[in-house]
C-alpha cells in the first residue's frame, strides 16, 4: 500500500462536473526517490523508504576557508544517499509498508533503490489516509483543549474557565487516570482516514484531497492509499 511524502500548501475549493463546490486540501508531492527497500523474506514485511527534499552539504575543508553556519548533512546520511544515487541526502525520510492490508492487495508492488514515486500512483476517486502533525498550541486549559463548557459567568462565580471538581472524596480518594485536565495541546501525530482524491495535477505535482488534514501550512504529510 504505497504512499508519498508531501507538503501541505493549504486549502481551497474546486468544482466538479456536476457544478458542486468541494473544499479540498492541496498537497505538493515532488517525486520521492526510493532510498531503501525492505524485503519480506528478511524482515517479515515488505516496505520502502522514501525521501523528500535535499539537505545542505558540508563544504570541503580547506585551510583558511570559512565554514558556513547552519545544519549540514552528516557523513552517514551522505553515504546512505549516495547508495541511492542521490547527490544530497533527503530532508525527510519515511518508511511505507507495501503489505499493510493483508488480503486486500495480494499483488505487492516491487520497487528498486533509485526509483521515483510520483503523484501518478493516485487517481481521482481513490480513498487515501493522510498523516500529519497537528498545530502546536502550547499549554492550554480544559475549555480550549477539550471543549468543556466552564462555569457560569454571573451570580458571583469566579471560576469561569476552570475544570471544577476533578475527583471523588472518600471513595476512591484519588483522581482517576485519564482525567481531562489542562496540559500540552496539539503538536501530535494524527491520521485522517477515508479521504477522497478529487484531482491530480501531475505537471505541478499537486494532489487535491477532499476535506481537511492535520498540520499547518508547509507541514509534512504522508498520503497513503487505503484499501
Amino acid at each position: 500500500m504505497i504512499g508519498i511524502i508531501g507538503r501541505k500548501l493549504g486549502m481551497t475549493q474546486i468544482f466538479n462536473e456536476a457544478g458542486q463546490q468541494i473544499p479540498v486540501t492541496v498537497v505538493e508531492a515532488e517525486p520521492n526517490p526510493v532510498t531503501k527497500v525492505v524485503a519480506k523474506e528478511t524482515s517479515g514485511f515488505a516496505a520502502v523508504e522514501l525521501g523528500m527534499g535535499a539537505q545542505r552539504l558540508a563544504r570541503e575543508s580547506k585551510k583558511g576557508e570559512h565554514t558556513p553556519r547552519g545544519g549540514r548533512a552528516a557523513k552517514a546520511e551522505v553515504a546512505h544517499a549516495t547508495k541511492a544515487g542521490l547527490s544530497a541526502p533527503p530532508t525527510v525520510l519515511r518508511s511505507f509498508r507495501l503489505d499493510d492490508a493483508p488480503g486486500k492487495n495480494p499483488e505487492i508492488p516491487t520497487y528498486a533503490v533509485g526509483d521515483k514515486v510520483t503523484v501518478g500512483i493516485f487517481t481521482p476517486g481513490d480513498t487515501v489516509k493522510v498523516t500529519g502533525t497537528s498545530k502546536g498550541r502550547g499549554f492550554q486549559g480544559v475549555v480550549k483543549r477539550y471543549g468543556i463548557g466552564g462555569g457560569p459567568n454571573t451570580h458571583g462565580n469566579t471560576k469561569h474557565r476552570r475544570p471544577g471538581s476533578i475527583g471523588a472524596g472518600t471513595d476512591p480518594s484519588r483522581v482517576i487516570k485519564g482525567k481531562k485536565m489542562p496540559g500540552h495541546y496539539g503538536a501530535a501525530r494524527h491520521t485522517q482516514t477515508h479521504l477522497r482524491v478529487e484531482k491530480i495535477d501531475a505537471e505541478r505535482n499537486l494532489i487535491y484531497i477532499r476535506g481537511s488534514v492535520a498540520g499547518p501550512k508547509n507541514g509534512i504529510v504522508l498520503v497513503r492509499k487505503q484499501g
